[in-house]
């Protein structure tokens, strides 16, 4: 299922009203606070979100009183609480058991990983693998544009790219910690071994040896 920017915009306020009732603004700051380090959010990106989930069944809203507040005496409408409904809650699970492609990108990994503790333990481990099997690529494509250009290069052009490198680097070896931990976990022990890898054709999952 390709996983476009808006889809991880639902996943994203989905997982958290899993957790609880949610305003608007509560829940914008929210996303920001916990994704905040991951992408930008914004009004204008999350209340058409809010619409088209209100629209698929997927949420719904509820007056003051579902927030636990006392109702207005100043005649102004009080704040529209969205709630997960039961077809939502069923749809989070099917997003969250998502561990193709889509999830090891930048940004849907990021939201997958945000919700890790709601996610089966095999689910977890394909995508930790499957992103850090993207990473090792993008790795190799950099160190070999450095071999290629470095003598064509200015010393700032040059030191961004090694910047670039050793942040590949540096979370190449974050993901190998993760799924040591993974496989080490009592759940793991029916889990596949066998890391993935990117068929760059037709970028489907395939089998690659262990490198960590």
């Amino acid at each position: 299922m390709a996983r476009s920017g808006t889809d991880v915009m639902e996943l994203a306020v989905l997982g958290l009203l899993h957790d609880s009732p949610m305003h608007g603004y509560e829940l914008r700051k929210r996303l920001n606070a916990v994704l905040g380090s991951l992408r930008a959010f914004s009004y204008g990106s999350l209340y058409p979100c809010l619409k088209n989930l209100l629209v698929d069944g997927w949420i719904c809203e509820g007056g003051p009183a579902a927030a636990g507040e006392a109702p207005a005496l100043t005649g102004r409408r009080g704040k529209i609480v969205y709630k997960l409904t039961a077809d939502g809650k069923e749809h989070l699970q099917q997003m969250l058991a998502e561990a193709g492609p889509s999830a090891w990108d930048d940004d849907g990994f990021g939201v997958h990983f945000a919700f890790f503790a709601k996610t089966d333990a095999d689910v977890r481990l394909r995508i930790l693998e499957g992103r850090r099997s993207r990473l090792e690529e993008r790795r190799e494509g950099v160190r070999g544009a450095l071999t290629r250009t470095r003598e064509r290069l200015d010393a700032y052009t040059l030191e961004l790219q090694r910047h670039g490198l050793e942040s590949v680097e540096r979370e190449v070896r974050w993901l190998n910690e993760l799924i040591a931990t993974e496989r080490s976990s009592p759940r793991a022990a029916s889990v596949r071994r066998t890391p993935v890898s990117t068929d760059r054709a037709s970028d489907r999952p395939s089998r690659s040896t262990d490198n960590q």
